[in-house]
């Protein structure tokens, strides 16, 4: 469980990147922690829920690579969207869809609020930026 608060995001990449190591993962190490930096984000910068404000993680091993989760307690659903150049945000999804090769989506789970998901996978479904 993650505070929602920006040093959360860095505690969570090295806790990911353990797991990552462990697994014999490593090689997606910069992908993987930059799609849970950008979910993890979104939780901290736009859940602002009624029953709670913790943040969950949890990373499931893949034949392929990895799956990441962001579990928050808020119902609402972030959308990946086109940024304007003036915006000062507003890319993450984008990011995360372009590393994922689409491969990402939002569910529900036990409780109030939402999961959002991604897999970091080795198997040619990531297209570098």
């Amino acid at each position: 469980m993650w505070p929602p608060a920006p040093i959360s995001v860095g505690r969570a990449r090295q806790f990911l990147a353990q797991y990552l190591d462990a697994w014999e993962l490593a090689h997606l190490g910069d992908d993987a922690q930059l799609i849970l930096s950008e979910l993890i984000t979104n939780a901290v910068t736009h859940a602002h829920p009624p029953y709670g404000n913790l943040i969950a993680t949890r990373f499931e091993r893949l034949p392929c690579g990895v799956r990441i989760e962001v579990h928050d307690t808020s119902d609402h659903k972030p959308e990946c969207r086109e940024a304007s150049a003036e915006e000062e945000s507003g890319r993450g999804l984008g990011m995360v869809d372009t590393l994922t090769g689409g491969h990402w989506g939002v569910g529900d789970r036990n409780g109030p609020g939402k999961v959002v998901w991604a897999v970091c996978a080795d198997d040619g479904t990531r297209v570098p930026l």
